[in-house]
C-alpha cells in the first residue's frame, strides 16, 4: 500500500496503490492530510475504487507543487570520509558536523527542479565529477508528523563542493538535481532504522557500479533530522527531507550522459532515472 502521483505535463493526479493497481484521490483530500493528519496518517487516503494497473500510468514525483525539498548531509560515516577526501582544505568541517549535536541540513530544490520515476536527472556542464546519492527520504506533514517514506537521488557535483564547501548550493541545486519516487509508503509500514539500500549504475547496458548499505548505519535517526528541520521553519503543506547517503562511488567514477541510475530501498521500491546534461 502506498501513495503515488501520476499523469503527464498537462494533468496529474494523486493515487492509492494497492495490489498493483492505482485508484485516484483528490488533490484536496491529499493536501488536507499533509496539512493536518490524523493518527492514521496516509492510510486515511486508502481507496481501491476505479483502479487502473500501475504499469499503465506514468509515475511522477510524489510531491505537492509547493513543497520544498531539503536534505541532510554527513549522516553516515562513509559520507564523512568521502567529503573529507574530496575537500582537503575544508575536510575538518565534515568531521566536526558528523559528531555535532546540530546536523547539516540544506535546501535541495523545488518541484520544478525535481523529477520522478523514469525522469532525467542532470549533471552540470561546468562539473567533471558527478555522482548520484541514494537516500531514504521523509515526507512530513505541516505538523512535523512523519507521514511516509520514499526514495531520493541527491545528485551532486563533487568537484565543485570539494573545491570549497561554500560552493555546496551550486554543487547541489540546479535544474534536474533531484529525483524522488516512485511512491510514498505510509510511515506505519516502514522501519526507517533498518532498511537495505542498493545503488546500481548502468552504462551502455552493463553494470558499471553497485553498492549496498543499510539505514542502520546512520548516525542520526530520521525523527531527529525532521525535528531540526522544523526548528524556526513553517511548512504549511508539509515538506520533503532527504536523509543523507551512505553509498558513494569510488573517486575515479563520474556519471556520464545516458547512464541509468537505479536506487532500491527495501520495502519501498526502485527509483530509476536516466542521466542527461
Amino acid at each position: 500500500m502506498s501513495l503515488c502521483r501520476y499523469g503527464n505535463r498537462l494533468k496529474s493526479w494523486w493515487g492509492w496503490v494497492e495490489n498493483g493497481n492505482v485508484s485516484p484521490i483528490s488533490d484536496e483530500l491529499v493536501r488536507r492530510v499533509f496539512q493536518s493528519p490524523g493518527e492514521d496518517g496516509l492510510l486515511a487516503l486508502r481507496n481501491t475504487k476505479s483502479a487502473t494497473p500501475i504499469e499503465d500510468v506514468e509515475l511522477l514525483a510524489p510531491i505537492l507543487p509547493d513543497h520544498e525539498i531539503w536534505a541532510a548531509g554527513v549522516t553516515y560515516e562513509s559520507s564523512k570520509f568521502a567529503r573529507m577526501a574530496e575537500s582537503p582544505e575544508g575536510g575538518d568541517f565534515y568531521a566536526k558536523v558528523y559528531v555535532a549535536d546540530r546536523p547539516e541540513i540544506f535546501f535541495k530544490g523545488t518541484p520544478g527542479r525535481t523529477v520522478g520515476q523514469g525522469g532525467e536527472v542532470r549533471i552540470r556542464k561546468d562539473s567533471k565529477w558527478n555522482v548520484p546519492e541514494p537516500e531514504l527520504t521523509v515526507i512530513a506533514a505541516a505538523t512535523g508528523q512523519i507521514l511516509g517514506f520514499t526514495i531520493g537521488n541527491d545528485m551532486s557535483s563533487r568537484d565543485i563542493e570539494g573545491e570549497n564547501p561554500l560552493y555546496l548550493p551550486q554543487a547541489k541545486v540546479y535544474d534536474g538535481c533531484c529525483a524522488i519516487g516512485p511512491v510514498i509508503v505510509p510511515a506505519s509500514l516502514v522501519d526507517p532504522a533498518n532498511l537495505g539500500i542498493e545503488l546500481r549504475i548502468f552504462r551502455e547496458g552493463s553494470l558499471k557500479y553497485q553498492g549496498e548499505t543499510n539505514t542502520a548505519k546512520m548516525k542520526r535517526n530520521v525523527r531527529d533530522l525532521v525535528d531540526w528541520l522544523f526548528r524556526e521553519n513553517v511548512f504549511p503543506n508539509g515538506t520533503v527531507l532527504l536523509t543523507g547517503t551512505g553509498l558513494i562511488p569510488p573517486e575515479e567514477f563520474s556519471l556520464l550522459v545516458d547512464d541509468v541510475v537505479e536506487i532500491e530501498i527495501e520495502g519501498i521500491g526502485v527509483l530509476r532515472n536516466v542521466v542527461n546534461s
